[in-house]
């Protein structure tokens, strides 16, 4: 009891001390928490939207996806003939069934041709409307569709676009383009994620979306009283043999959940990977605190052991402490992480992905995990300033406080430091020279580990010789002044290097990922400048394929030497060996495509690969296969039959664009693969005639602006500026999520400042009374902190560069040669870290600046 009472008392004496270090344990939490929370109601959202819009058994085509999407390369969903309708209203305990047909192979666009999809990825559906969408849906205002020229849309959608009753709108699908004009407009009675929805009678959506009558794409049936979802389904496909899928609520509705758990997972687990590493920047800021909290009170500690106080009272008190800490900071964090899970949410509502706080979800689980993970951090952390604090020894209540115990990094701890940063080093120079990019990416990672825990090792010897060397770059202009902060700088050089390495940290992957972002974008265009010949791609930004209309508007477009269609189809292959190869993918395309892209081979000539009964390889499938010109491969089209191709050319694995591909020409496929399932084309190239560029690329937009806006004309340069900007928002996203650790690491330097400020009281007041101002005081401890920060900045700038540069060796066995180091990025994350050491100093030197000569003076 006697330990805990004095526990409290020196947290609530130094309270204000702990306050920077609870912060940190603070917004630690509140990242997992908040993590956890926004994806547990993500979760619960989609539950109840599968729950609530599925039937209670739902019967498709066999060539329909688990997750009820019905789209394929077509353009058109997978039907079943309606006959399977009154099937299956025979079938014992079917209360009522009712045929239905939808797609998400469709493109919405109001009367000015801005397309109608959500921002957020979320799909747009057209469908029938149905008496199980009137289950989930409250028509708000106006009528269901009736008819060609009627529509109706959500709410949502409505909303956002600003859709009113009687606004013309055009549905363009691979059948064609149908007009229509906005019936009703209908709420969700449950919370609807972003999907844009728009619903037609049946016969029109029946004739827009697939071409043709009597056919569905589902039908969704309804159990009478007292028959179990399970048995409908046995009763149903008993009545309907093994021709079609038929699946129950349940089933689809985990299905729908399992499709978006992948994508949420991703989401989650990256995140928490970033809190993961704001909790180990927190750990030097908790370990730096309560190593100058040990310091500043070695006499205090001194007299409780000369009073009778054990070796284990006094870690047992530290630790207490921390455990006070990590609780206060973690319940805190928690409740911080509950509003940021509700921020994420208003968040992603602004980009179209509507999430409604009445599904807010926190689980027990989360706040347990909080506060475990806070209270075990902080601890740990404290662990060894705690075991410090107990080998005082009673005679130190006769020496001054803070008596530098720590003041230079032991010969051991430097040897070990020494020792991990070579043998990271020399992990990295293995990754960098590894033969295949799985082997070395072990390396790697284990020398990114090793490395970075030598830097932290050895940090303090590394802080002994680089603040010399900045002081005399740095902080010799500022005479006396420079040198008293080069000074305190390097009066502990262990509290300066953990300051620095909470720093470096975050700064470390900053820097790997902008050289690794750079070299992407670096080999990428230079892979398009090498290899694309065309001067036009023709694409729709969110992969869906090219409908055959849009292809011959492209055709007919004037200025243009040559159209190059590409497809992609799936088969199984049989190769000579006898191995069967299933689910392979061939790129079927004019022999144009030849002179389009210019693929590297190691044997025969690509256009070869595009005379009749003909085909290429990739390099690794021929050796794995034992593959040479002239071999046979039997080539089974999933929607046509089995085709003999001979291997005309053996295409290089040293390329970026189409790496794998195997090639044929569209005119072999469509020998094997009947017209009507013939796949729509993923691209189109297009190539202007000589010197009229400009007009072609002005020709094409025009062509497809008015009849086909969802398609992309991209000449080169776009499509290289497009690349850049999706890197680049990519790592924009990366550096948002490391700012946390950043900030952490910020707080760090502010709190190892302020408790120096404490630390060196008495000194400071002796300084004030010998002539020094408080103008040069607060310079000196801003210049104390620059010198750091910066400090920091070297370390992690250097060691992130050369990670980056190893990791590009790796994407160099993958094609991606070009190593490219981002000098404006490093430049501004170097001298943005002189802007952080400024800042963190602001409060530390205003407090310094404000101390009473006398009473500093007085201290004890």
């Amino acid at each position: 009891m006697t330990v805990l009472k004095t526990s409290m008392r020196n947290f609530l004496a130094h309270k204000g001390r702990m306050a920077l270090s609870a912060v940190a344990v603070l917004l630690s939490v509140a990242f997992v928490c908040g993590t956890l929370v926004f994806t547990d109601t993500m979760n619960t959202t989609f539950d109840k939207l599968f729950q609530a819009t599925s039937s209670d058994v739902q019967v498709s085509a066999k060539g329909s996806s688990d997750t009820g999407e019905t789209t394929s390369r077509t353009g058109k969903p997978p039907v079943i003939p309606a006959s399977v309708l009154g099937e299956v209203r025979k079938a014992a305990g079917v209360r009522s069934a009712e045929g239905t047909v939808f797609s998400t192979s469709v493109t919405v666009v109001d009367a000015d041709k801005d397309k109608l999809s959500p921002s957020s990825g979320a799909p747009t559906i057209v469908g029938s409307w149905n008496g199980n969408d009137a289950r989930t849906m409250e028509i708000t205002s106006g009528k269901a569709p009736k008819g060609p020229d009627q529509v109706m849309v959500d709410a949502d959608t409505a909303g956002k676009h600003g859709l009113r009753l009687g606004d013309e709108i055009s549905v363009i699908t691979a059948v064609g383009t149908h007009h229509a004009r906005v019936s009703g407009i209908a709420a969700f009675k449950v919370t609807n994620p972003g999907a844009a929805i728009f619903y037609l009678d049946t016969k029109t959506a029946q004739l827009t979306l697939v071409g043709r009558t009597g056919v569905y794409t589902d039908v969704n049936v309804t159990a009478a009283r007292g028959v179990t979802d399970a048995r409908l389904k046995e009763n149903v496909g008993a009545a309907l043999g093994h021709h079609y899928k038929v699946q129950t609520a349940k089933e689809v509705a985990d299905a729908n959940q399992k499709d978006v758990q992948s994508l949420l997972n991703v989401m989650k687990y990256a995140m928490l990977g970033f809190a993961g590493i704001a909790f180990l920047v927190g750990i030097f800021l908790i370990v730096n605190t309560f190593s100058m909290l040990v310091a500043q009170r070695t006499r205090e500690i001194g007299l409780m052991r000369a009073i009778g106080s054990s070796r284990k009272q006094i870690n047992r008190s530290v630790l207490i402490e921390a455990l006070l800490l990590g609780v206060l900071g973690s319940a805190l964090g928690v409740g911080a992480g509950v509003g940021i899970a509700v921020g994420l949410m208003k968040l992603m509502g602004q980009m179209g992905m509507h999430l409604s706080t009445d599904d807010l979800t926190v689980a027990w689980t989360t706040p347990a995990l909080g506060l475990l993970l806070g209270v075990v951090v902080t601890v740990l952390a404290a662990y060894l300033p705690a075991r410090r604090a107990g080998r005082i020894s009673p005679m130190a209540a006769l020496r001054d406080a803070g008596a530098p115990a720590d003041a230079r990094a032991g010969a051991v701890r430097a040897v070990i430091g020494l020792l991990l940063t070579a043998g990271g080093g020399w992990s990295l120079r293995i990754a960098g020279t590894a033969d295949q990019a799985k082997s070395g990416s072990g390396w790697l990672g284990l020398g990114v580990v090793l490395t970075l825990i030598g830097f932290v090792v050895i940090g303090p010897l590394l802080a002994a010789g680089l603040v010399r060397v900045l002081g005399a770059i740095i902080l010799r202009v500022f005479g006396p002044v420079g040198r008293m902060a080069e000074r305190n700088a390097l009066r502990n050089p262990r509290r300066t290097g953990a300051t620095g390495a909470a720093l470096m940290i975050g700064l470390a992957l900053v820097a790997c990922l902008s050289v690794v972002g750079s070299s992407m974008v670096a080999s990428a265009t230079d892979q398009l400048d090498k290899t694309v010949g065309a001067d036009f791609i023709i694409m729709e930004d969110n992969g869906k394929e090219i409908v055959p209309q849009a292809v011959e508007a492209i055709k007919k477009s004037p200025d243009l030497a040559r159209v190059t269609e590409y497809k992609l189809l799936d088969a199984t292959l049989t190769t000579p060996d006898g191995r069967v190869s299933k689910r392979e993918t061939i790129n079927a395309a004019d022999p144009s495509y030849a002179r389009d892209v210019h693929t590297k081979t190691v044997a025969g000539s690509l256009a070869d690969a595009y005379r009749p009964d003909s085909m290429s390889v990739a390099e690794g499938f021929a050796g794995k296969h034992g593959l040479r010109l002239g071999s046979t491969v039997a080539v089974d089209f999933e929607n046509g039959r089995t085709a003999r191709l001979k291997v005309r050319a053996i295409t290089s694995d040293d390329v970026v664009i189409d790496k794998g591909a195997m090639y044929a020409s569209i005119a072999t496929v469509a020998t094997y693969v009947p017209a009507g399932r013939m796949p729509l084309d993923d691209l189109v190239f297009a190539t202007a005639e000589e010197g009229h560029e400009a007009a072609a690329y002005k020709a094409l937009k025009a062509a497809l602006h008015d009849d086909f806006p969802q398609y992309t004309v991209r000449d080169q340069t776009d499509y290289k500026q497009e690349l850049k900007d999706q890197i680049g928002q990519m790592l924009n996203m990366v550096y948002g999520l490391l700012a946390l650790a950043i900030i952490v690491a910020v707080l760090g330097v502010v709190n190892t400042l302020a408790l120096s400020v404490v630390e060196r009281t008495r000194e400071i007041g002796l300084m004030r009374a010998i002539g020094l101002s408080r103008r040069q005081l607060r310079r000196m401890i801003r210049l104390e902190s620059v010198v750091i920060a910066v400090f920091g900045a070297l370390l992690g700038l250097g060691l992130g560069m050369g990670w980056g540069a190893t990791a590009q060796k790796l994407l160099a066995l993958e094609g991606l040669t070009v190593l490219e180091i981002p000098w404006p990025t490093i430049t501004g994350v170097f001298v943005g870290s002189a802007f952080v050491g400024l800042f963190a100093a602001l409060i530390p030197a205003f407090r310094a600046g404000r101390m009473n000569v006398l009473n500093a003076i007085a201290t004890d």
